[in-house]
């Protein structure tokens, strides 16, 4: 799982001592792999001369690592500008973009380094996804099934006023897949970042994810490969600009 080249190794011992898995050790000068490890890659990231290798990972996505070259002054603008968009633009994202925010996602961190995260993107078969999402809708409105009085009123705003409050003219539905939803929550917020620094605009949609998780045809569409859909945010670029940041409750913390 973790290889090192023993002629490029100097024997400082940095990935021994940093090893989360204690799975390292130090030999005859040379760092030597006993396993088993999670394959976290701190060896990777902490060699000096980049002897250590994890074969199953794309090594050629490894970057040198500069040190922070955006403040906090600024680094707080940004997230205090970030905003939830309900009003989108009739403007299809582009490929490149929406690798770019997969990208985000899957370096955020995961319990136990599982990676364990689908990132499903619908674009070109949501006309497909609004169909299914609507018969859900639909048909828990009419059984009267239990939470339905929430639904009840997004078909009713679609139905008497031709609202999608579902929808909201996104281009684009991002599904995050997870067995812990924490994984999910931080892919998300990486994602979310990602896509304002990339001039998009994301919305939590809690509705569209329930009735997607609870009609067997929208899993069949989405594929989530035996994972639980934990996150479900629209996507697309911004039909509105905000000017300021918006105020906030003051921080209910305690310092110990």
């Amino acid at each position: 799982m973790v290889q090192i080249q023993e002629a490029a190794c100097i024997g400082c011992g940095a990935c021994v001592r940093d090893c989360p898995g204690m799975c390292l050790s130090l030999s005859g000068g040379k760092a030597h792999y006993e396993g088993p490890c999670i394959t976290c890659g701190h060896c990777v990231a902490i060699c000096p001369t980049g002897a250590v290798a994890i074969p199953e990972y794309e090594m050629d996505d490894i970057q040198p690592v500069n040190p922070p070259q955006i403040s906090f002054p600024v680094l707080l603008n940004f997230m205090k500008s970030r905003r939830s968009i309900r009003h989108y633009q009739d403007q299809k994202i582009e490929q490149e973009q929406l690798e770019q925010l997969i990208q985000a996602g899957r370096y955020a961190p995961t319990a136990m380094n599982l990676q364990a995260c689908r990132f499903i993107v619908v674009q070109e078969t949501l006309p497909e996804l609004k169909r299914i999402a609507w018969k859900c809708i639909e048909e828990w409105t009419a059984d009267g099934q239990a939470g339905s009085e929430a639904f009840a009123r997004l078909l009713h705003l679609r139905q008497e006023k031709g609202i999608d409050y579902l929808f909201r003219n996104a281009p684009a539905v991002l599904y995050i897949a997870a067995e812990r939803d924490w994984d999910a929550g931080l892919a998300a917020q990486n994602i979310e970042l990602a896509a304002v620094s990339l001039g998009l605009g994301v919305l939590h949609n809690g509705y569209l994810c329930r009735a997607s998780a609870n009609s067997a045809e929208a899993m069949q569409l989405l594929q989530p490969n035996g994972k639980k859909l934990a996150i479900c945010m629209l996507l697309g670029y911004p039909d509105v600009r905000y000017m300021r940041t918006a105020p906030r409750r003051k921080a209910d913390v305690s310092y110990l």
